[in-house]
């Protein structure tokens, strides 16, 4: 199972953005058809070839083309890839050493590949998700208590 990942450090330019928006209207509904779909591709000036591909690479492609479109660059990750400190740093968006701290804290579960630390994809993935849970909990409970307070929020 593959997953995208913004964390490369080239962003697409304006063109590729504009490129991937309109690219992604037209694929959204085949995709969210969850059936494969037979597409016809051709490179400027070529002859146009016949693939097919699987429902789950289009939602894939979709996944890319929708984060491009926003403006952010996307790197596609295979989920049993293991990442150095400065990879799962840049995927969680965090300075090197404090992903440091997080291991030796055991929130991050990691190995040692002689002197390097290395960190499952999946795992950081994880805590991300976990992260952004407990914020979404505690925005919902800091906004029920402003209405609570009748704070006008």
């Amino acid at each position: 199972m593959m997953a995208t990942v913004a964390s490369r450090s080239a962003s697409p330019s304006k063109a590729e953005v504009e490129l991937a928006r309109a690219s992604g209207q037209r694929l959204a509904p085949l995709a969210r058809s969850g059936r494969p779909v037979t597409m016809g591709v051709r490179e400027a000036g070529g002859e146009e070839e016949i693939i097919q591909l699987p429902a789950g690479a289009l939602t894939l492609l979709l996944q890319i083309l929708e984060g491009m479109a926003s403006g952010q660059a996307v790197t596609v990750v295979p989920q049993n890839a293991e990442l150095t400190t400065q990879q799962a740093a840049d995927v969680l968006n965090v300075s090197r050493p404090f992903l440091i701290q997080l291991l030796e804290a055991k929130k991050i579960p990691f190995r040692m590949v002689g002197t390097h630390r290395r960190i499952r994809f999946e795992d950081v993935m994880g805590y991300k998700e976990k992260i952004d849970a407990d914020r979404r909990d505690a925005l919902a409970e800091l906004a029920a208590d402003a209405q609570n307070l009748d704070m006008g929020y």
